[in-house]
């Protein structure tokens, strides 16, 4: 069923009004292998959420339609594909998938300045998404980053990441809510129109299961440490009451 909603909150390529309504600072993961059940789960929330995120289980499923589908029903998509290839690879990708008319899109900071730089030119038209670079998955911790070559800490490895995707004009990054706090006094508040939009996964209520996730939080923990917006995906889309579950999340972040 289509869903009657008020005017939401555009976040561009070039404006960044910061979130104020909890509505507009939670996105629900759709990680689902195909676009039918994920439309069933947008409909069991029955307006709850205004923010989507279209990763890449479901983006390879269902491509550019899932996202423009969504749009047409009046909400907000994140489009969470990390590209992470050759700077002019990159650069493609982003003109190619802008087209959708995705809010936020996510590279890999990893790829490097003449990547990320690259995607932060390609994303400069006024129809494109916002970018987002993605710093050090949720899913690592230390003894993981030291596997793939990293020495430092989570902590330092975000925070540098973060530095040189601002350095580029890519004003906001994906990182953990342990190292949000950190992100946020290096990129700066996010008081006007123009600060760092921070995105944070890993987000598990009080008592929820981690599930693969090592460095995770509550929404209070998240959004107090300085997180612009949260994704949430299993502790609503796996609970036995999505709409219940996702209203549960919304109070904890008003509160």
């Amino acid at each position: 069923m289509d869903i009657a909603t008020p005017p939401l909150l555009h976040i561009d390529a070039k404006i960044n009004p910061e979130p104020v309504e909890a509505r507009d600072r939670l996105i629900v993961a759709l990680d689902f292998p195909s676009a039918g059940a994920a439309m069933e789960l947008v409909d069991q929330l029955q307006g709850t959420c205004r923010w989507f995120k279209v990763g890449m289980e479901l983006y390879y499923a269902a491509g550019n339609a899932v996202v423009e589908h969504l749009r047409n029903r009046g909400f907000e998509v994140f489009l969470d594909l990390k590209l992470h290839d050759i700077p002019n690879t990159v650069a493609g990708a982003v003109r190619t998938v802008a087209r959708a008319g995705a809010s936020l899109l996510t590279v890999h900071a990893g790829g490097g300045e003449a990547m990320l730089r690259a995607a932060a030119e390609a994303a400069s038209g006024p129809d494109s998404p916002r970018l987002l670079a993605v710093t050090v998955l949720t899913s690592m911790d230390a003894a993981q980053l030291i596997g793939v070559g990293v020495c430092g800490t989570p902590a330092a490895q975000v925070v540098r990441l973060a530095k040189l995707a601002q350095g580029v004009g890519i004003g906001g990054v994906v990182c953990s809510a342990e190292e949000v706090g950190a992100v946020r006094e290096a990129m700066g508040p996010a008081l006007n129109r123009t600060g760092p939009l921070l995105v944070v996964p890993g987000i598990r209520p009080a008592g929820a299961d981690v599930g693969d996730q090592r460095r995770v939080a509550t929404p209070a923990e998240a959004i107090a440490a300085g997180a612009s917006m949260l994704v949430v995906g299993r502790p609503i889309t796996q609970a036995n009451d999505p709409a219940k579950a996702a209203a549960a999340i919304l109070k904890e972040m008003e509160g």
